[in-house]
């Protein structure tokens, strides 16, 4: 996910599907997608902060270029009902019935120390937060809310045989002031089992 430069109330939500056993696969899904292919699509969060509000610490929310409001896992239930300002993030972890590896997976989220603007100033990715929801799920949430730190956050452990998503809604908190331009920088969310 590409972010360029959230507040709503946090919804501690998310969806958890039991699935079958089978051989050992992981599924990641950030974003829009397809359920059984490789997708290089990397969808954008950004905002605009006015002149007037630079730097006031009234935090500013982000919009995204995600269409993707239905899970790919399952139902196609939706969601992430305005995929305008949220972004899908879903993992799955599978194995068979016999272990054939950890009992589960690791969801992280990696970013960069700072974003970046074409003459070479930065911006703290501590500035970018998200919130989680996924409306209308009793399932309590399984994929956390955070602060980009400029390292690796642990975000959710994925159990064998199951699915969890959830929509994250990002906002740029505008506590500092950067040299005028825009500013770009990417994060990289993996699901691993060793």
């Amino acid at each position: 996910m590409l972010l360029g430069l959230a507040l709503a109330p946090p919804l501690v939500q998310a969806w958890s599907l039991n699935i079958a056993a089978a051989s050992r696969r992981v599924f990641l899904h950030v974003g829009n997608g397809t359920r059984d292919a490789t997708n290089t699509t990397i969808n954008r969060v950004e905002v605009t902060v006015p002149g007037a509000a630079l730097a006031s610490g009234a935090a500013q929310a982000m919009t995204t270029n995600s269409t993707q409001s239905t899970t790919l896992y399952g139902d196609g239930y939706t969601t992430c009902p305005t995929p305008a300002s949220q972004i899908l993030v879903g993992a799955a972890y599978r194995r068979s019935n016999g272990g054939d590896g950890p009992a589960s997976a690791t969801l992280t989220v990696t970013s960069p120390a700072s974003l970046t603007n074409a003459a070479g100033d930065t911006l703290p990715f501590s500035q970018i937060s998200w919130t989680v929801s996924a409306p209308g799920s009793s399932v309590p949430n399984v994929i956390a809310a955070g602060t980009f730190n400029g390292g690796t956050l642990t975000l959710a452990t994925v159990p064998a045989n199951t699915y969890i998503e959830n929509c994250h809604t990002f906002s740029y908190a505008n506590s500092v002031l950067p040299a005028a331009g825009t500013y770009n920088g990417r994060v990289t969310y993996t699901l691993s089992s060793p």
